[in-house]
């Protein structure tokens, strides 16, 4: 093969990779990296875990027989390495773009993907099922569940090992430890006795260990055994992890193959149990702009490859996070009472700014949501009045506690909801599309939409001044629609909304930021000769009855407009419409919801157009209910 030739080029599979020398993999994996410099530079996306993981991914696939072998990518930000060497390379430059590659691992995409993710701490789970699956089959393919440290924070990976540990199945566990740095003597003696640890030798010599033990009494056998483990523990770490019922190896260097290789074969050939192997990475390895940075490049916009200077779009108004953030971090300067709660996500809930100002009074609990809203709990019921942020996806992950420990017992803990509604790149699994269904069939919980960056101030105000019972605001990802500001915030009345335009045969009732596409179809409508209110209906729990009543009373069609799924906004007013009477009297009402699917990847506004729920779609669905055909009123107007 000709020196020139990049090695990359010949791998299309993992198969082709392991027809590989191992001499050959550094030079593999620094054209791997490139690559993904070069990808990301072109799509944007998540760069610095995928940097951090070349190595591991390409030990992996040389290693394991996959897609046989079973290996899931917890998350899966550090997946674009691993789409590259499964068959994806020709794609991989549509990362996140409308009809490409997910940002994900998405089972759907490809065999090599066995479990989709994008949230996190769920692949041992996943993996501790596929292996009990293998088992019950007779299988004999190996499962490997790579999780990063960030992501072991949540307990739900405990449970799982917990579990595992207990089963006694034959289970991989790779813990990439990207917050920690090895000195190279420590690392080259920690790599020596992971090999060491991990082998077939001193397998053996820990099980006759064992059956020699066994004669002895149980309290001297157990003690035994203790103390073995504890001195292995003590030298090599892991300790917790061996009293799950894990075998633990490293911690070793996830950039040096000559370590990664020996000990994932030795791994790989055991019989029996789980196995946990520490392996320690660099999150932005071999870019430097990217080692630099503070947020070592975690995501990114395309960027210039040379220089790491990311595009910038040039923003008409603050984003709806930075309105969040300032209009808190203001509330808190008049009321020391005022606490903040973000589940591992900082700057993306813009609590950071907040943290800068009141430090002492701002939490980030871990990727732990179902331990952030009990947290928030206990504080409420000190006197605190703790704002939960959390983006509307992850909220879901911790809707028991919102029931059990917040609504049932009325607690006022405030849930700032950022990411409502669709968002674009990251596609259905960061969706915010079922926070309004969930909340606003809970008893005790007030349920707020933000319209624009203004009702947004107007909303943290009123719920800092909510001291009755639980509740909630939820807004979008991006950026307001550029109204003047208020220095602080109005205490909104609870369950009233607005009207912004009178009409007289339409009436469009909005929720949330779906008011400016109201606007604009009112505006069609008028010039298809229809006159059209507009609304804003501010709440979706408690509904303005009031206003309601006014609106199906005075017009031909009612609209109800929401960025939520079914079963949300528009389905609580059918209900109190049916139960006030107001179906009876030949309303035509519709509700206009997202759809009845999980909607791929793709720019904001491209989504809420195949959703319905953009202008044109509402104009449509006025005409509609009326019995209206647009092409014939157009020729009408002057």
């Amino acid at each position: 093969m000709p020196l020139s030739t990049p090695l990359l080029d010949t791998v299309t599979v993992p198969a082709d990779l392991r027809r590989l020398e191992e001499g050959q993999l550094r030079q593999l994996a620094d054209e791997l990296r490139a690559e993904t410099i070069s990808a990301v530079s072109v799509t944007g996306g998540h760069l610095g875990a995928g940097l951090g993981v070349v190595e591991l991914t390409v030990a992996l696939h040389y290693v394991f027989d996959t897609p046989v072998d079973r290996l899931i990518w917890d998350v899966g930000h550090q997946a674009y390495p691993h789409k590259s060497l499964t068959g994806r390379r020709d794609r991989i430059r549509t990362l996140r773009q409308g009809g490409g590659l997910s940002g994900f691992t998405k089972r759907t995409e490809s065999d090599y993907d066995p479990f989709g993710a994008a949230h996190s701490s769920t692949s041992i789970s996943a993996g501790l099922g596929m292996a009990v699956a293998r088992d019950l089959s007779g299988g004999r393919n190996n499962v490997v569940a790579v999780i990063g440290d960030g992501a072991m924070s949540a307990g739900m990976a405990y449970e799982a090992m917990n579990n595992a540990g207990a089963m006694h199945s034959r289970l991989i566990v790779i813990l990439n430890d990207n917050d920690m740095s090895i000195a190279p003597p420590t690392g080259a003696m920690s790599a020596y006795l992971a090999r060491l640890g991990s082998g077939r030798t001193y397998l053996k010599l820990r099980d006759f260990g064992k059956q020699l033990t066994k004669r002895l009494p149980k309290s001297v056998d157990r003690a035994i055994t203790r103390a073995v483990e504890h001195a292995r523990g003590y030298v090599t770490g892991g300790t917790l992890f061996e009293e799950l019922g894990f075998y633990y190896v490293g911690p070793i260097d996830g950039h040096n193959l000559d370590h990664l290789l020996p000990v994932l074969k030795n791994v790989r050939d055991m019989t029996h149990g789980p196995v946990l192997v520490h392996v320690v990475t660099q999150k932005g390895k071999g870019y430097p702009p990217a080692e630099a940075a503070a947020d070592k490049y975690h995501g990114v916009n395309a960027f210039d490859v040379v220089t790491g200077a990311q595009a910038k779009p040039k923003a008409n108004a603050p984003s709806y996070t930075r309105v969040f953030a300032d209009a808190l971090t203001r509330e808190a300067e008049r009321d020391e009472k005022i606490v903040a709660i973000t589940a591992a996500m900082p700057s993306g809930t813009g609590l950071d700014v907040f943290a800068k100002a009141h430090p002492a009074r701002c939490f980030d609990v871990g990727i732990a949501e179902q331990h952030a809203v009990t947290f928030a709990a206990g504080l409420a019921c000190e006197g605190y009045k703790p704002f939960c942020a959390i983006y509307s996806t992850f909220l879901q992950r911790g809707y028991d506690q919102v029931v059990h420990d917040v609504a049932i017992q009325n607690l006022p803990v405030r849930f700032a909801i950022d990411r409502a509604g669709l968002v674009g790149a990251d596609g259905a699994t960061h969706a915010g599309s079922f926070d309004i269904a969930n909340l606003a069939c809970l008893p005790n919980m007030v349920v707020m939409a933000a319209a624009d960056e203004a009702e947004l101030v107007h909303m943290v105000a009123t719920a800092a001044a909510h001291d009755s019972g639980p509740i909630a605001f939820r807004y979008p990802r991006g950026e307001g629609v550029g109204l003047e500001m208020p220095q602080r915030g109005d205490i909104l009345e609870i369950g009233k909304g607005r009207i912004l335009v009178e009409g007289a045969r339409v009436a469009l009732l909005s929720l949330g930021t779906r008011l400016a596409e109201c606007l604009k179809a009112a505006e069609d409508l008028k010039a298809l000769g229809l006159s059209a209110t507009v609304a804003d209906a501010r709440f979706a729990k408690p509904i303005d009855r009031d206003l309601l009543r006014r609106l199906a009373q005075s017009h031909d069609v009612l609209i109800t407009i929401e960025e939520g799924s079914t079963g949300g906004f528009g389905a609580l007013c059918l209900t109190a419409l049916a139960e006030d009477g107001l179906l009876d009297r030949g309303l035509r009402v519709r509700t206009m919801t997202l759809p009845d699917l999980f909607l791929d990847h793709d720019k904001p506004e491209r989504l809420y157009a195949r959703a319905g729920l953009d202008a044109k779609a509402i104009v449509g669905k006025a005409l509609e209910a009326l019995g209206k055909d647009e092409a014939a009123l157009r020729p009408r107007i002057a």
